[in-house]
């Protein structure tokens, strides 16, 4: 049976979720996790979710899964001595770093692949096995077909998301909240960018196509596909900034589901929480035009009925489905939304009510017409329901008890618990009755106060005659047996004592420093090659993160995924792609480890971080990295599945028109590719031709051509081509100027 696996972004939620039937549980610390504005866990709390959800045989695991600097490695490896101490199961990482760090000195706790990996493919999966991981969360894009071929042949846990929100971009390579807002969504702080109104614009013929919430994905809901993903290993629900309502409205819900018992009823009120309208997801081939809901980025709530007519200081709501005082309705009027907390109800006759499921008056002064659409956003019956659900005990483990005492000895209770026996002796001595002894019925009536503990009293056999033994005495035995078998049941991790590691030696070919040009159309390769550039990134040798087919290749490649790592690492010389989010000299060195001839470094690292990565790794392996770094371009803000055009019926048309994306703030190019997958950039140039003097250590500097014209391309190479011809290098980053990246910025 797959594992269902839910959110909690606080302990409240935790036991929404246990009490609702949840297998596993995902949460966060202060630090280091991918949801920082969620309430999240300190370690004193981490420590009683454990104790809380062990009992109750519910795993917990630990998302530490941000991208990590080299400054903050010793605090994250010490949060993961933490809560390996606190008895975790498993700890979900996407930083190398801390994925390595777990497997080589934890052997009892899990490392797992986050999605924020970008694992979408067999090969990606496969070499996070041979690395140690013992689970893979992949891509929300993956396909079934693909996610059954992969569990078949990897052989190793995969976990895949089947409800809640949805990233437009592919998990991990979305830059756009981090390089516009300063605030990384690989740093735990995404601002939401895509749940923004954007205009499309087809700037070849000045049209505007829409103004919209394009980039605004519907939420993810399989339940009525549940059977088809019983084979992946763990079912995992998006929800950690969620009220606790909703995880033990959803956890309720998937869990009837996987049991086979769902009602039509169980389905239905999954809208009666937070919910952004629908989608089956690309897990079920939907259809791209189906996947974003452009009118509304918020709670769409379900509809109850229409504005039937206006009266007096108000409207009349005729309704499908019942309106209690308490909930929250919003009403679609012109296409903005009028949003009311129903504080009083009246019939026709005016007087007051506190509910109703035909017709309805409410006295509002804002303006609506007749037949707007009404919605429920908070249900306050279902809502208090709900609460009433948490916490308690979804399930209680049955405990075999075998008692033995005589007269004038002590009394022995032995108690059997799934696989655990305890035993506990009677700190008095058996007197014989006087008058009635205590018989089993007695005994068990009394022992079998156990609403307070996750335990029922199965079978009790019980040899013992003609002794009378006090209540007071029977409880304070059930405790103490009890508390004996808690302890028993929960995890004892003896401490482990980290030895300095010694990394082994590595023997890098170094480049000479030197320019390196990657081109999205063939005018960029054309200037390129022209200007006598060697090292050209372009189609043939460009192994973009999630592209899964790997066909076999000549010369040196440039690899943006672990897929493409995987396939090519024994045949190919390749470099590793910006994608890869490498911030940290640990990443370098494992990467290099792999076969990775140079490492080209994440978009969010400034200068002070760059230097401390090179200081690292010369401090730990003896010897400088081959790094290589994007110093000119539009920086890749998003790559999606999504084709926003689709939705506009500019399919095809991508070919003779350009499209761009606009905001109050900026514009945002769209590249279309065959593959009908969408890369949005920045409007912006990221331009380091005044830094190039002060980097040091940087061994290839990388030109990133996008939407440049031929003779665009040929100014901009021919300017770094010259800079770097006249400058001398010197040995520090000394500069503070402002080039509209993160260089000289510090990232959140």
């Amino acid at each position: 049976m797959s594992e269902l696996l839910a959110p909690a972004g606080s302990f409240e939620a935790l036991t929404a979720a246990i009490s609702n039937g949840a297998d596993a549980i995902y949460l966060g610390l202060n630090k280091f996790g991918a949801r920082a504005y969620a309430n999240n866990f300190d370690l004193d709390e981490l420590k009683k979710a454990v104790i809380y959800a062990h009992l109750r045989n519910v795993k917990i695991y630990v998302t530490m899964n941000t991208i990590v600097f080299d400054n903050e490695l010793n605090d994250a490896f010490s949060q993961i001595n933490d809560i390996y101490n606190a008895g975790v199961d498993g700890i979900i990482v996407q930083d190398l770093a801390l994925f390595d760090y777990i497997v080589k000195n934890y052997p009892l706790m899990e490392a797992h692949c986050s999605t924020q990996m970008g694992i979408d493919d067999l090969e990606g999966t496969l070499l996070f096995k041979e690395l140690g991981a013992k689970r893979v969360v992949l891509s929300r894009e993956v396909p079934l077909n693909t996610l059954k071929n992969i569990k078949k042949e990897a052989k190793i846990p995969i976990e895949i998301f089947v409800h809640g929100a949805l990233c437009v971009s592919y998990s991990g390579n979305c830059l756009m909240s981090g390089l516009i807002g300063y605030r990384s969504g690989n740093r735990g702080r995404c601002v939401g960018s895509c749940r923004k109104p954007y205009s499309l614009i087809n700037t070849t013929k000045n049209e505007t196509l829409s103004n919209s919430y394009i980039l605004s994905m519907k939420d993810l809901n399989t339940i009525n596909n549940i059977n088809d993903l019983k084979f992946a290993d763990s079912l995992k629900i998006e929800g950690r900034m969620k009220e606790p309502v909703y995880v033990a409205n959803v956890i309720n819900s998937y869990r009837k589901a996987l049991d086979g018992i769902a009602s039509n009823a169980d389905k239905f009120n999954l809208n009666k929480t937070f919910n952004r309208t629908y989608t089956k997801g690309y897990i079920f081939n939907e259809d791209k035009k189906n996947i974003t809901n452009i009118e509304k980025p918020n709670n769409y709530g379900y509809e109850i009925g229409y504005i039937s007519k206006k009266i007096k200081g108000g409207y009349e709501i005729t309704l499908k489905d019942e309106l209690n005082q308490g909930d929250i309705i919003r009403i679609n009027h012109n296409s903005e939304d009028v949003n009311l907390s129903v504080t009083k109800l009246y019939d026709r006759n005016d007087n007051f009510i506190t509910s109703s499921n035909k017709i309805c008056y409410i006295k509002i002064k804002e303006q609506l017409s007749i037949n707007d659409i009404v919605y429920k956003t908070k249900d306050i019956k279902f809502n208090n329901l709900l609460e009433s659900s948490y916490p308690r005990e979804y399930r209680r483990f049955p405990i075999n008890l075998y008692v033995y005492g005589d007269v004038d000895s002590t009394l022995t209770i032995t108690a059997e618990c799934e696989d655990k026996t305890v035993t506990i002796e009677s700190n008095f001595i058996l007197e014989k009755a006087l008058n009635k002894p205590t018989l089993k019925d007695q005994f068990c009536k009394q022992f079998d106060r156990l609403n307070e503990t996750v335990y029922s009293l199965n079978e009790v056999e019980y040899y013992v005659e003609n002794v009378f033994i006090p209540a007071g005495k029977i409880n304070d035995l059930r405790r103490n047996l009890i508390d004996k078998l808690n302890e028993e049941r929960l995890e004892k991790r003896k401490e482990i004592t980290i030895k300095s590691q010694i990394l082994d030696k590595i023997n890098l070919e170094y480049d000479s420093p030197g320019l390196a040009v990657y081109c999205n159309t063939l005018d960029q390769y054309n200037a390129a090659k022209e200007l006598g550039i060697e090292k050209i990134y372009y189609k043939d040798n460009v192994i973009k993160r999630n592209q899964n087919e790997y066909k076999d290749k000549i010369g040196e490649l440039l690899i943006g995924g672990y897929g493409g790592i995987y396939k090519y690492k024994n045949t190919n010389p390749f470099v590793t792609d910006f994608s890869l989010n490498v911030v940290n000299y640990k990443s370098v060195y494992m990467l290099h480890k792999l076969g990775a001839k140079r490492v080209c470094l994440s978009h969010e690292i400034n200068a002070n971080q760059i230097k401390d990565l090179v200081n690292d790794f010369k401090a730990n392996t003896g010897v400088f990295p081959n790094l290589e770094m994007i110093v000119y371009g539009k920086a890749d803000m998003m790559f999606t599945k999504y084709c926003p055009l689709k939705l506009f019926n500019q399919c095809g048309k991508c070919k003779n028109n350009s499209y761009i994306l606009k905001d109050e703030y900026g514009y945002f190019p769209i590249i279309s590719h065959e593959d009908c997958t969408t890369t949005i950039v920045n409007g912006k140039n990221l331009n380091l031709i005044d830094d190039l003097e002060n980097i040091k250590n940087i061994n290839i500097f990388r030109i990133q051509l996008t939407t440049e014209t031929y003779e665009e391309s040929l100014e901009i190479i021919n300017k770094f081509k010259h800079k770097l011809k006249d400058m001398k290098p010197t040995n520090l980053f000394n500069k503070d100027t402002d080039t509209r990246g993160h260089f000289n910025k510090e990232i959140l």
